[in-house]
């Protein structure tokens, strides 16, 4: 089987372009005839597509990318394989998204997002993203490039790291983290709280709100910092393994691919019991998720020219649409105080957060899985 992999590449500090990137290494290494390729690099792309001459174009996006990862390849004779996410909901392409032989889907609440919002998923697969387990690895406190992070970051020996990563650290659920620490601190003192966004204007608005969040709660700020910039793909490692634990009660999560690799780290996690991480995170094992406290829900959505509509309008849902999930705080502040704590109960779970990644998630075995599954239902060999 020849497939072109359509995802940002070369890879980028992107979940989408790293998602892509581990599929076709996965490929690759698996002794499979794939080549890479920008998913809006159109003339690389019609040149494969005619020298290379490839059975599928397996494409990972979400349904707004349909132009260039389905309709395009189907100009050239190549079956798509798109390999989707979820983007709040699903506006338009429906019936190209049915008619597929397949469609991969990153989780369980992706693939329920599609169905909710009218496509007919019986040709949708759950595909997991994978994780390296090579490169994210459990690495000890005692490590001097661990302890010198620490020293960096401010973290004394006596504290515990909580940490967040994100494009923008609100969607992670940092304001509900915040909440859960002013109870927390009435116990326990001993901790540091570390947001790390990417470089960008809007998402210092966000910081502004927590900042303000923090003043409300009267939280100790010398325990609170947030970072922001562009930091390698090796170096995440090291940042995993400097926190004692992840917390990423998320607003929208389709999948949660930092919380897996805190896992491989041998890092227990704290999430939201709804969406992606229900996937991902086995509550009360390799970490705990929290009950939904409530949902943010639209009884409408405003689409523009560039989702495939001919002009901006407003559409109205028959029925309001969950956008956005917010963990309940005692059940954050309970299981926070909890391994804080309690240190062999943090160890215990984040040798079973590394064990479970490693097993169910490493990125040759759910490339292998995936290419299996092209092979058997497109009927290819």
């Amino acid at each position: 089987m020849k497939s072109v992999i359509l995802y940002a590449h070369p890879v980028e500090n992107d979940g989408l372009s790293i998602q892509g990137d581990m599929l076709y290494r996965g490929m690759k290494e698996n002794g499979e005839d794939a080549r890479p390729c920008h998913w809006r690099g159109a003339l690389q792309r019609d040149w494969l597509y005619r020298t290379f001459q490839p059975d599928i174009a397996i494409g990972i996006g979400f349904w707004g990318y349909t132009p260039d990862l389905i309709l395009h390849p189907k100009q050239f004779g190549v079956t798509p394989v798109p390999w989707l996410v979820a983007d709040g909901w699903v506006a338009n392409y429906h019936n190209v998204l049915q008619e597929l032989p397949l469609v991969f889907v990153t989780s369980t609440w992706v693939k329920e997002v599609y169905e909710r919002d009218g496509v007919n998923t019986k040709n949708f697969v759950v595909a997991p993203v994978a994780v390296e387990p090579e490169v994210f690895k459990p690495i000890p406190k005692s490590d001097p490039r661990v302890q010198k992070l620490r020293e960096l970051l401010g973290v004394k020996p006596e504290e515990k790291l909580l940490l967040t990563i994100g494009g923008d650290v609100t969607s992670k659920g940092a304001q509900e983290v915040l909440r859960a620490l002013a109870q927390v601190n009435k116990e326990f003192k001993n901790w540091k709280y570390i947001c790390k966004a990417w470089e960008d204007d809007g998402r210092r608005e966000y910081s502004d709100e927590e900042n303000a969040l923090i003043e409300a709660l009267k939280l100790p700020k010398e325990r609170i910092s947030f970072l922001s910039g562009s930091y390698s793909r090796e170096f995440i490692p090291y940042l995993l393994n400097a926190a004692d634990i992840y917390m990423a009660p998320s607003r929208i999560e389709g999948f949660g691919m930092i919380q897996l690799e805190a896992q491989a780290c041998g890092i227990p996690v704290i999430s939201i019991n709804a969406m992606g991480p229900k996937d991902t995170v086995v509550h009360g094992e390799t970490g705990y998720l929290a009950k939904v406290a409530h949902t943010i829900d639209l009884d409408s959505e405003l689409v523009y020219p560039e989702m495939g509509f001919p002009e901006e309008m407003r559409i109205f849902f028959e029925r309001p649409k969950t956008f956005a999930y917010r963990a309940d705080i005692d059940d954050l502040a309970s299981y926070l105080l909890e391994l804080l704590s309690n240190d062999e109960k943090r160890k215990q779970m984040g040798e079973h957060a590394r064990e479970h990644a490693s097993k169910n998630f490493n990125y040759r075995d759910l490339s292998a899985k995936m290419t299996q599954i092209i092979k058997d239902r497109l009927g290819i060999h």
